[in-house]
C-alpha cells in the first residue's frame, strides 16, 4: 500500500504565498518522479510541476517564476512553494508519485486526496 498525504492548503490573498507538502509512506522500493497537479470544477486535472529523483524539474508555463518544487528523497516528501499567487491559481492541488513498491513490481502512479488552495481578497 502506498499513501500520499498532503498539507498546507488554505486561503490566501492575491500576491501572497503558500507552501504545500506531501509525504509518501508505505511499501516504497523506489520513488521516481513526484509532482503536483491541480483541478478546478468542470476542468481536467492539469500538471503544475514535477521533479525527478535526481532533482530535474518541469513547470507549467502559468506558474514558472512563481512556484518552486523540491523534494527530500530520504524522507520521500515533495514540496511546492507558491509565491505571487493569483486568483486563477485557486484549485484543488493533488500530490502525485510514481512508485515501484518492490524490486520486481512495475512502477505505478499514486495520488493524494487533494488540498484546497483558494486565492481571494
Amino acid at each position: 500500500q502506498v499513501r500520499l498525504v498532503e498539507s498546507g492548503g488554505g486561503l490566501v490573498q492575491p500576491g501572497g504565498s503558500l507552501r504545500l507538502s506531501c509525504a509518501a509512506s508505505g511499501i516504497l522500493f523506489r520513488v521516481n518522479d513526484m509532482g503536483w497537479y491541480r483541478q478546478t470544477p468542470g476542468q481536467q486535472r492539469e500538471l503544475v510541476a514535477t521533479i525527478t529523483n535526481s532533482g530535474s524539474t518541469a513547470y507549467a508555463d502559468s506558474v514558472k517564476g512563481r512556484f518552486t518544487i523540491s523534494r527530500d528523497n530520504a524522507k520521500n516528501t515533495v514540496n511546492l512553494q507558491m509565491n505571487s499567487l493569483k486568483s486563477e491559481d485557486t484549485a484543488v492541488y493533488f500530490c502525485n508519485a510514481n512508485v515501484m513498491r518492490t524490486i520486481v513490481s512495475k512502477a505505478a502512479d499514486h495520488w493524494g486526496q487533494g488540498t484546497q488552495v483558494t486565492v481571494s481578497s
